[in-house]
């Protein structure tokens, strides 16, 4: 798996499982862009975790919603590395409540980051990979945009959308060179999921075949297998990695 020399941005690369695929490339001497939206500390420590490497990393703030911000950071990107290889849309947001009881705001939110954010950013480095000839874009959808879930209406519905963009992707860009794939996890134990109630993960677990909660370098390994050459023949693509939930 050779990545050596490589350069990737990770979206929502400050903590979690964006972290955790950050670090994960740059043992493999990719060097790494991550963008966070608020917390700047975690995103500089993570910075120098990746640094120990012997890689470069840069952090760069950007609202993934927001097409000038998102384009601002291409920007930044450009006057520090000559190319991006490797795009992973990892950025992403939860705000669960029944539909009856949701509110507007919080479906626009959820739709904005998890999905809109997607189609930016995409849509900005599909330009450079484009003349480059050569991409591994992938794109972390959910394994609820796959079975649906309960009381996560807005979520599961981003993260549907996720797949069709990816699907649609991966023809627009192939001929280009580029790989467009999508990882759908399944429950990942990180701080996004440690606030769900002892009864929620009981219940989990419970529908997973595995008998086992996920870890975030389960994905990160997804990621490193699309952002190699040994997933060249793969496109359009969604990879569950989830234990077996969707089954």
């Amino acid at each position: 798996m050779d990545l050596e020399g490589k350069c990737a941005l990770i979206t929502g690369g400050s903590r979690g499982i964006g972290k955790e695929i950050a670090i994960s490339l740059a043992k493999k001497g990719v060097h790494v862009v991550i963008n966070y939206t608020n917390n700047g500390e975690a995103a500089q420590e993570t910075i120098l975790e990746i640094e120990s490497y012997n890689v470069k990393a840069l952090a760069v703030k950007a609202d993934v919603t927001i097409a000038s911000e998102v384009e601002k950071m291409i920007s930044i990107i450009d006057e520090n590395f000559e190319r991006i290889d490797i795009l992973v849309n990892n950025a992403g947001v939860t705000r669960d409540n029944l539909l009856v009881r949701m509110k507007e705001e919080d479906w626009e939110k959820v739709m904005d980051v998890n999905l809109k954010g997607v189609f930016l950013c995409t849509k900005a480095i599909a330009r450079k990979m484009m003349r480059q000839r050569y991409g591994k874009i992938i794109n972390i959808s959910s394994v609820v945009g796959i079975v649906g879930n309960a009381g996560q209406s807005n979520y599961c519905a981003s993260k549907a959308g996720v797949i069709g963009f990816t699907k649609a992707m991966a023809k627009e860009l192939a001929p280009k060179g580029i790989n467009v794939n999508a990882i759908a996890p399944g429950f990942i134990e990180t701080d996004m999921t440690t606030v769900l109630s002892e009864e929620v993960k009981k219940n989990l677990l419970g529908s997973i075949p595995l008998k086992k909660y996920g870890k975030a370098e389960d994905i990160a390994n997804t990621v490193l297998f699309l952002s190699s050459e040994l997933s060249s023949y793969i496109t359009g693509q969604v990879i569950s990695v989830d234990g077996g939930m969707a089954i």
